[in-house]
């Protein structure tokens, strides 16, 4: 219905921004992604997403297109709504998000607060296809890259380390090299544990 919006910002919080468009001020919901690339200037444009409710309108935007597209698929989730979806937009960059889904990693989206074990998975369960599809990802490459991390993770929890805190480690290794094995994934944590 309201594609985007272009004006002056008049106001700018964290979670949302006033848009004056010809003496007409939009209250528009957004990400914290979208906040940190909005730009100092006055003059502003957001892609926007209007849902309508029973007993509201809200309007949220997004400072990129592929950002409001996959506000969008989240919402086809059963279960996630628009405060879901951006709060997972806040918590996330939507290149991690999308990478998750596709690779099925359930632990990555499942640490985003307000999201359980069973929501992740509706998540990826849902949408992993249509990621895949939509951001032309190759399967094969990404779910060798989760196993392996997956492995890696929870062999050291079996060890005794801290879930979040070797998942911080893991992360940061499999970062700097994505086609790194199982063992050198575990060698490489343990030494930064």
């Amino acid at each position: 219905m309201i594609a985007h919006l272009q004006g002056r910002m008049v106001e700018k919080t964290p979670t949302g921004v006033v848009i004056d468009c010809n003496g007409v001020g939009y209250d528009v919901n957004i990400s914290l992604h979208t906040y940190s690339l909005l730009p100092d200037s006055e003059h502003i444009k957001l892609y926007t997403f209007l849902q309508v409710k029973e007993d509201a309108h809200t309007l949220f935007g997004f400072a990129e297109k592929a950002e409001r597209e996959l506000f969008k698929l989240l919402l086809s989730v059963s279960g996630v709504g628009a405060g879901t979806a951006r709060t997972m937009l806040s918590s996330l960059e939507p290149k991690q998000i999308i990478h998750s889904i596709a690779s099925g990693d359930v632990g990555t989206i499942q640490s985003i607060k307000g999201i359980g074990s069973k929501t992740a998975q509706r998540v990826i369960l849902d949408l992993k296809d249509k990621v895949l599809k939509l951001y032309d990802l190759g399967e094969v490459s990404v779910t060798g890259y989760n196993t392996n991390r997956e492995e890696a993770l929870s062999a050291l929890e079996v060890l005794g380390f801290n879930k979040k805190l070797a998942e911080k480690v893991i992360e940061k290794i499999v970062k700097d090299d994505p086609n790194a094995g199982v063992e050198t994934i575990i060698k490489l944590a343990l030494k930064n544990l």
